[in-house]
């Protein structure tokens, strides 16, 4: 019997747009702002290895050899959160990837929070999670 194996890579990529800007002083953003880049970035320890220990191949692609990278966008809220997990790019014959790749994500624990003026931030996040047999 093969063995089929989850293999997700991690691509950080410059995908990432301009940061928001405001006309406001340093240090006066409202709560409701979410930033695309800060000074410090949100981050997870050992993001690769909680990925490939919670993620499950969903049974139905992987029956009909159907692997992709799904694009996920998150928001990391100020107290490290996460909000507002979606798919921005999925893999179009695999649905079961699209939820397992949000699914994954949802059931997280608390990220570290972006940092902008010493202050922790609202951050959206994109993160490609890549599916694939062997």
């Amino acid at each position: 019997m093969k063995k089929y194996v989850l293999s997700l890579a991690i691509l950080f990529s410059a995908a990432l747009v301009n940061a928001q800007t405001t006309d406001k002083p340093q240090g006066t953003a409202p709560s409701h702002q979410v930033f695309t880049i800060v000074q410090q970035m949100p981050s997870f320890p050992d993001l690769s290895k909680y990925l490939a220990d919670s993620t499950r191949y969903p049974e139905a692609e992987r029956k009909k050899n159907i692997s992709g990278t799904v694009y996920v966008n998150f928001t990391v809220e100020a107290d490290g959160a996460l909000t507002n997990v979606h798919v921005i790019k999925g893999v179009a014959h695999g649905p079961g990837l699209n939820a397992e790749a949000v699914r994954v994500i949802a059931t997280m624990p608390r990220w570290q929070p972006g940092m902008q003026d010493g202050k922790t931030v609202r951050v959206t996040y994109n993160l490609p999670i890549k599916f694939a047999l062997k």
